[in-house]
C-alpha cells in the first residue's frame, strides 16, 4: 500500500516526486513517457530563478534533481483508477499498485484541427510542434494556425527556418502575451490572416497547400508545412467518471488542489484553472504533496 501514487512526469508531476523523497513517503511517480511539455517548449523566460533557458534545458536540469533526490520514474501507461473503499487501485499496462492518495498530473495533449486531409498527412508536413518538427521545413513557406501564445511561439521558433510565415487565426484578434505579439508584427516575413477558418490540408504524399474561408471567400495558399497550435486536451480520460470535470475536461480542483473525492488530487494542465504556465504547474505540484501527506495525518 502505497501512500500516494503521482500519475504523469510533467512539471507537475515531477515537483509532487521531489517533495515525497524527501518527505520520505511511499511513493511511485507513473508516466506513459517522461518529459510532458519540456520538449516541445521553446525560450522559457519566466520561470522564477532562471533568467533564460529553454523546455529541453529546463528538462535537463529537472532530470539532475530527480537523481539527486533518488527519484526513479516508472514508465508505464496508467489506464484506470478506481476507488477501493477510502484508498485507490491505479491500473497500468503493466501492474496495478493500491494507494491512500492519488495525485493526477498528466498535462495535456495537442488539440487538432479536424479537416480534411489533416490525419493523412499528419507527419508527412502535418505537425504540433515547431521545436520538434519545425527545422523540417527549413526554407520553406509554412502556415501556422492559432492565435495564442504557443501560435506566436511558433512563429518566433520558425522566423529563422522558414521562408514565408502565414499565421492563420481564427478569430478577430491575437489572444497571446503582448510581447509575442509585437514579435510577431515586427517580423516581415510574416502574413497574418484574420477571421480566417482552416477547411483543409492539401497535397497527395505530403502537404502542398492549406485552403481556409475568410469572409465567406475560400483561399488556398501553397505551403511546404502546417504547424498546428490551436489549444492543449486535457489528459484526463481515465479518471471521467470517478472526478468531476469541468466542460472542457479538467479536473475540478479547489485552491488546495483537492478533487471532489476525497485522496485525489489534481495538478498542473489537466486542472482547472487553464493557465500552461510551468511555474503554476510547480506551485500545484508542491501543493497537491503536501496536502496530500496532511489529508494522510489527519486520516490515520
Amino acid at each position: 500500500m502505497y501512500d500516494v501514487i503521482i500519475i504523469g512526469s510533467g512539471m507537475a508531476g515531477l515537483t509532487a516526486a521531489i517533495y515525497a523523497s524527501r518527505k520520505r513517503m511511499k511513493y511511485e511517480l507513473i508516466a506513459g513517457e517522461f518529459g510532458g511539455q519540456f520538449m516541445e517548449s521553446g525560450e522559457v523566460l519566466n520561470y522564477p530563478g532562471i533568467v533564460k533557458t529553454t523546455g529541453v534545458e529546463l528538462s535537463s536540469v529537472m532530470q539532475e534533481q530527480l537523481d539527486f533526490n533518488s527519484v526513479k520514474p516508472k514508465l508505464e501507461w496508467v489506464s484506470t483508477v478506481e476507488k477501493i473503499g477510502r484508498d485507490f487501485i491505479v491500473k497500468t499496462d503493466k501492474e496495478e499498485y493500491k494507494t491512500k492518495t492519488v495525485i493526477v498530473a498528466t498535462g495535456a495533449r495537442h488539440r487538432k484541427l479536424n479537416v480534411p486531409g489533416e490525419e493523412r498527412l499528419a507527419k508527412k508536413g502535418v505537425v504540433y510542434c515547431s521545436i520538434c518538427d519545425g527545422p523540417l521545413f527549413s526554407g520553406l513557406d509554412v502556415a501556422i494556425v492559432g492565435g495564442g501564445n504557443s501560435a506566436l511561439e511558433a512563429v518566433d521558433f520558425m522566423k529563422d527556418i522558414a521562408n514565408k510565415i502565414y499565421l492563420i487565426v481564427r478569430g478577430p484578434e491575437f489572444t497571446a502575451h503582448e510581447y509575442l505579439i509585437e514579435k510577431v508584427n515586427a517580423n516581415p516575413k510574416v502574413e497574418v490572416l484574420f477571421n480566417a477558418d482552416t477547411k483543409e490540408v492539401l497535397g497527395k504524399k505530403f502537404v502542398s497547400g492549406i485552403k481556409l474561408e475568410k469572409h465567406g471567400m475560400m483561399r488556398e495558399l501553397a505551403v511546404g508545412g502546417v504547424i498546428v497550435e490551436i489549444g492543449l486536451i486535457p489528459n484526463t480520460d481515465f479518471v471521467k467518471g470517478l472526478v468531476s470535470l469541468d466542460e472542457h475536461g479538467h479536473i475540478d480542483i479547489n485552491c488546495k488542489t483537492e478533487s471532489n473525492v476525497p485522496g485525489i488530487f489534481a495538478a498542473g494542465d489537466c486542472a482547472s484553472g487553464h493557465e500552461y504556465q510551468y511555474v503554476i504547474a510547480a506551485g500545484q505540484g508542491c501543493m497537491a504533496l503536501i496536502k496530500a501527506a496532511r489529508y494522510l495525518a489527519n486520516r490515520d
